[in-house]
């Protein structure tokens, strides 16, 4: 982890040919990944690594519209930049999971003790107010499944986003907002999709996760739209909801894919000698 330039070199020494097929950990600068590429005759990309740039990087440069991306997930700081390069990019952006009720907090609402985070607020209403500059869609949830205690089997209720009891919080984007955001899938050319919606985890707290999987699947095997899933949970919630075999393409990397749609130059790739 610290790209030891030494133990890159003896890493380096076991070898002629050096081939990166670890999308997953591209967007580490490790001596196995970034390191070791500065001491081999050759370093290139394997064919994993080069479809899953070969996905992400024409979604971005060139998509079939509309565009939709989808960003879920608990925590706003971890997709801001994400957000910040896809306004840019998409038609529309919908946004569920966590980090959606500070967002809602942002547009004055109570969201009871849903997740919040405090320090970025003021940049998600700033987000909300860029998106509305570009023209961009930017979808939050309308409705939302809340609890008062986050477990299997807790008492339920769906409520409008802006009506979110004091003493409960919300776990799941509500049917409202699954058929909205269903909608908006279906009708896409590309979607890519980042975080999940809801506590998937728990299947009580699933249904909006796995209400827009089974959109996405249908758009992608009826009416042909590019799917591409970002890795890590979403593609668990993806294979949990079994819509993964039809995904157009399936990441396996979740932290490395994030970062791809950040913009962001991946360390392990920018070391090989075929980067470009």
């Amino acid at each position: 982890e610290a790209n030891d330039a030494g133990f890159a070199k003896e890493l380096a020494s076991l070898g002629h040919l050096y081939v990166n097929d670890a999308f997953g950990a591209a967007h580490r600068a490790h001596a196995s990944t970034e390191g070791i590429a500065h001491h081999v005759g050759d370093a290139v990309a394997g064919y994993l690594m080069s479809k899953e740039l070969k996905y992400l990087q024409e979604a971005l440069a060139d998509p079939s519209r509309p565009f939709v991306a989808i960003l879920g997930g608990a925590k706003v700081l971890d997709k801001i930049e994400v957000i910040e390069n896809l306004l840019d990019k998409v038609d529309s952006l919908l946004i569920g999971g966590g980090m959606a009720y500070t967002f809602l907090k942002a547009q004055g609402k109570e969201i009871g003790q849903s997740l919040f985070d405090a320090e970025t607020m003021e940049t998600a209403g700033g987000l909300i107010e860029k998106a509305k500059a570009k023209g961009v869609d930017l979808q939050l949830p309308t409705d939302c499944v809340v609890v008062q205690k986050l477990e299997t089997g807790a008492e339920s209720r769906v409520v409008t986003s802006d009506a979110i009891p004091a003493d409960w919080e919300g776990v799941d984007i509500g049917p409202a907002t699954a058929a909205e955001f269903s909608r908006r899938v279906a009708e896409a050319g590309t979607v890519i999709w980042n975080g999940p919606l809801g506590v998937f985890e728990i299947d009580d707290f699933a249904m909006g996760t796995d209400a827009v999987a089974e959109a996405l699947e249908r758009a992608t095997w009826e009416s042909g739209a590019v799917s591409i899933i970002g890795g890590g949970d979403t593609a668990a919630a993806v294979d949990r909801a079994g819509a993964a075999k039809r995904m157009t393409h399936m990441s396996t990397g979740g932290g490395a894919s994030l970062e791809c749609l950040g913009g962001r130059i991946l360390p392990g790739v920018e070391a090989l000698d075929d980067k470009e």
